[in-house]
């Protein structure tokens, strides 16, 4: 079962999904003139800079926003997926990690103008929209969208939910004095608190956690990166060389590694931000904005925030730090416990734990927003509660369950929910490209 999924998965995640991924990115890029390059101020001055200001009080803030979406795809991924991704395809692949991010800007930013652009109120007076809506309208039929949101659910009782109380139960149960099962049903409890409150109290809630552990962790990184700073020329150097093969001497050799480091570096960057799946526009469409545009600007700032920041100072810190070369190949895990040791020492192995878990915890709250919208939009507000029960009862059998199948599924969920949302972006690309370039016009008077 598990050679036959694994199969599945590797068909699904195959290098045309990952070059329709970078040339809907690329695509959006040139349409705007790399907006994200170009204009890094405005960026700012229109997110952060602007944080508290024109509320209508109709939805959550656009920061809660953030917050929450960053909950969902800052998950372990961020602290061991940067790792395995150093183990599986060499420095070279944080180049292209970099890379695909910088261009998934432009399409996180795309998804979330769509989704402000097409969202509508449910009974209860509160935004339903993001991919869902998009979706129907660039295909003139329900269909398409419903078939995203299973796909959508799907995926947040396995990647946002499963795999990731099961990786706060392994952090915990170090020992036999805590037992899993007990895990997960506090984690349970916990979980169903929040999310029973609904889009309000989950934004309220990761607006406290995530500002606060991504600000722990990123200077964490730089205190990694500081102390080894001797070794940052190298680092650099390491990147560059395994992103062209330029240290391979056979041109056979040279293109193997410059495929795989390709490879790995773009479906890296693309599982960490989630830019192109169709996840985040649906807590960014309930944000409380006039304008699109402002929203499109928070989606840069998401991409920016989860991949060319955090994912690269992380890469930055396993390199410097040595533990990414070490002569016995280590663990992600045990790579970024080595890493932080340069700096915390024996403490390490308890940072690394704490900030699985509060990571992990975040993408499990965030997540469930996810799965319920797509719930809501598929089978009607009523299913809603019925989901929640099957979400609590699925993070108390992911902190007892071996996963390794859950993983790849989810991987495949992922694929299935991409291909009618990247179709969409660009049926309705025109839409999505010309609140930006209005904005641009607008504020250089152009």
């Amino acid at each position: 079962m598990s050679e036959f999924v694994s199969g599945i998965q590797q068909l699904c995640w195959n290098p045309l999904t990952l070059c329709a991924f970078m040339g809907t990115g690329l695509y959006f890029s040139f349409k705007t003139d790399f907006f994200q390059l170009r204009h890094p101020l405005l960026i700012f001055r229109s997110t952060f800079g602007n944080v508290g200001k024109n509320k209508t009080h109709d939805g959550i803030s656009p920061l809660a926003a953030l917050s929450s979406s960053l909950a969902a795809c800052m998950g372990t991924g961020n602290i061991i997926g940067v790792a395995a991704a150093l183990n599986a395809g060499g420095p070279g692949a944080v180049f292209w990690m970099i890379i695909s991010a910088i261009l998934g800007e432009m399409t996180c930013c795309a998804e979330n103008i769509l989704g402000i652009e097409y969202r509508v109120k449910n009974e209860q007076n509160e935004w339903l929209g993001g991919s869902m809506t998009y979706i129907e309208k660039a295909f003139s039929s329900r269909k398409p969208a419903c078939i995203f949101s299973v796909f959508c659910i799907a995926a947040s009782l396995g990647m946002g939910n499963m795999t990731q109380s099961n990786a706060i139960a392994s952090a915990l149960c170090t020992d036999e004095k805590v037992a899993p099962l007990a895990v997960g049903i506090g984690l349970a409890a916990i979980t169903g608190m929040i999310i029973f409150g609904g889009v309000k109290r989950i934004a309220s809630i990761t607006e406290k956690i995530i500002p606060f552990a991504s600000a722990v962790f990123i200077f964490a990184l730089l205190a990694v990166i500081i102390k080894n700073c001797r070794n940052i020329p190298q680092s650099i150097g390491m990147i560059f060389k395994g992103a062209f093969g330029l240290d391979s001497m056979l041109a056979g050799s040279m293109g193997y590694s410059i495929s795989k480091a390709m490879r790995t570096g773009i479906a890296r960057g693309v599982f960490s931000n989630e830019a192109g799946l169709g996840s985040s526009p649906i807590v960014h469409s309930a944000a409380d904005v006039r304008d699109s545009a402002t929203q499109g600007m928070w989606g840069i700032t998401e991409v920016f925030t989860d991949t060319v920041l955090m994912c690269t100072l992380t890469a930055l810190a396993l390199l410097t730090s040595g533990a990414w070369s070490t002569e016995t190949p280590l663990s992600p895990t045990q790579m970024n416990t080595a890493a932080f040791g340069t700096v915390v020492g024996g403490f390490s192995s308890e940072f690394v734990s704490a900030s699985l878990c509060i990571f992990a915890f975040a993408t499990v709250i965030g997540w469930a927003y996810y799965g319920e919208k797509a719930t809501e939009y598929a089978f009607g507000e009523k299913a809603v509660t019925k989901y929640r029960v099957i979400y609590l009862i699925c993070v108390t059998a992911g902190a007892v369950a071996k996963l390794e199948t859950v993983w790849a599924l989810s991987d495949i969920f992922n694929a299935l929910m991409a291909m009618p949302n990247l179709a969409a972006l660009i049926i309705l690309r025109k839409k999505a490209v010309q609140p930006i370039n209005d904005c641009t016009a607008k504020t250089y008077k152009l």
